[in-house]
Parts: structure tokens; sequence; C-alpha cells
């Protein structure tokens, strides 16, 4: 079995005098989907922060893929190979949906995007690498659209194509289903489910079903703390889980 990829031991995060993560640990291993669920205000977000550096840890240590990042900078971490969607999607609304990836394919780049005298598209191989990305995420026939003018479910699918513009190891992905009709709720699981072969996935979900179809393992939270840790099968089985979350019927 592969050692994990992200390794976090004991985090705890405080806001004053609210503890909002106690002794949290987790560990993720490559190519594989790990789940986090909780009900709202259990933790995930601000796990999620956590890791990824936007909010630096009151106590403990996060280790990614050798490299110790418990007080690395988020430009650092985004280097080493994480990358991460947000709860709130956060595109340029009035760029087209290639513009937006062409900057995110740039911002990868040391230098390329602060290359303001060579007009865009020069680069064949950004221009090529774009393209992969408009067929990956399903908006091949949308590229030339201003990204604002996109559904919700579109919108974030173009995020986690901005994501996988960085070319992660591990890609976070906050609540990708919410909002989502049912056709682009498939759409964006298949998507998921095809990062697999090539990354770890880290996903806050509320769709229990859909969490249960595609997660490798799946760690329950609730009040900043670990209560459960499983594959599916073990989760759909655990009483509190069950009672809490499932329904008595799971």
């Amino acid at each position: 079995m592969a050692e994990p990829l992200l390794v976090a031991e004991a985090i705890d995060v405080r806001f004053g005098d609210f503890q909002a993560l106690s002794g949290f640990s987790l560990s993720v291993r490559p190519g594989t989907i790990h789940a986090l669920i909780g009900p709202n205000g259990a933790g995930k977000t601000t796990l999620f922060n956590a890791l990824t550096g936007v909010r630096r840890p009151s106590g403990g240590r996060i280790v990614f893929d050798g490299h110790t990042v418990t007080r690395a900078p988020v430009h650092r971490r985004i280097h080493y190979g994480m990358s991460r969607s947000f709860q709130v999607t956060a595109l340029f609304a009035g760029l087209t949906v290639a513009e937006n990836l062409r900057l995110a394919v740039q911002a990868r780049e040391a230098g390329e995007g602060w290359v303001f005298w060579r007009g865009p598209g020069r680069r064949a191989d950004i221009r090529a690498e774009v393209g992969e990305l408009l067929a990956r995420i399903g908006l091949s026939d949308r590229a030339d659209e201003r990204a604002g003018g996109l559904s919700h479910g579109a919108q974030r699918s173009l995020e986690i194509g901005m994501a996988l513009a960085g070319r992660p190891k591990m890609i976070f992905l906050d609540e990708p289903l919410a909002g989502m009709g049912i056709d682009d709720v498939h759409r964006t699981k298949d998507l998921i489910l095809s990062l697999r072969a090539q990354m770890a996935v880290l996903l806050i979900e509320h769709n229990m079903s859909v969490v249960l179809d595609i997660s490798d393992r799946i760690t329950v939270m609730a009040r900043g703390r670990k209560i459960a840790e499983d594959a599916p099968a073990g989760i759909r089985l655990h009483p509190e889980v069950r009672a809490a979350y499932l329904g008595s019927t799971a």
C-alpha cells in the first residue's frame, strides 16, 4: 500500500475562545478519493483552510509529499502540488471560459503571467493545454462564452478545470455539487471519478449518495473532531453516522 501523500497530525484551530478543530488527524493516500462529511459547523472548511494554507493552525503538523507545510504560504503549497476549489466560485466573470483556463495555466509557469508584451494565445503549448482542459471538464463547446453567463454547474466545472491547470498531485474540492441540477451532478461526479487516475482527491460534500458511491475512504466530523473513519461500507454501518446523516434505512 502506498505511503500517504498528505498527513495532518493533531491539528488545532482556534478563533478567539472558540476551538474550531481539536487534535484532528488525517491521512490521504495517492490515487484515492477521500471524503469529509459532517453537519454545518463541523469544521470541514476550517480543516481545508488549515491544510491549504488559508488559515494557519494553532497546533499540529502537516506534511505533504515529504514536505512539512504547516506554516508554508498558499503559493508554496501550490508549488508542491496542492490545488483547491472553494464553496463560492472564484472565476473571472467577464472573461471567457477559455480565458479563465488560460490564465490558470499561465499562473503555473514562473513569470508567464507577467509577460504583458506578448498577445494571448501565442504559446501553442498553452493553447493545446487549454483545449485539453476544456474537453476534460465538458465545456469545449462553450469556450468563447463569458464565465459569468454559465449555469452554476458549469461554473463549478470551470473552477475545477482551473484547479487542474496547476497539474496538482492532490486537489481539494469544497462542496463541488452544491446547487447543481441532476444532470450537472452526474457529469461532475464522473469528472471527479476520472481525477483519481492522476491525483488524490479530498472532498467536502453533502450529497451522501455520491459520497458513498465514489469515495475510497470517508471521514466523519462533528464539532471539530473526527467521530468515524472507514471505507463507505463501514460508514454505512456505523451507528452514530447512520443516525445523524444517513437515516436508519441507509
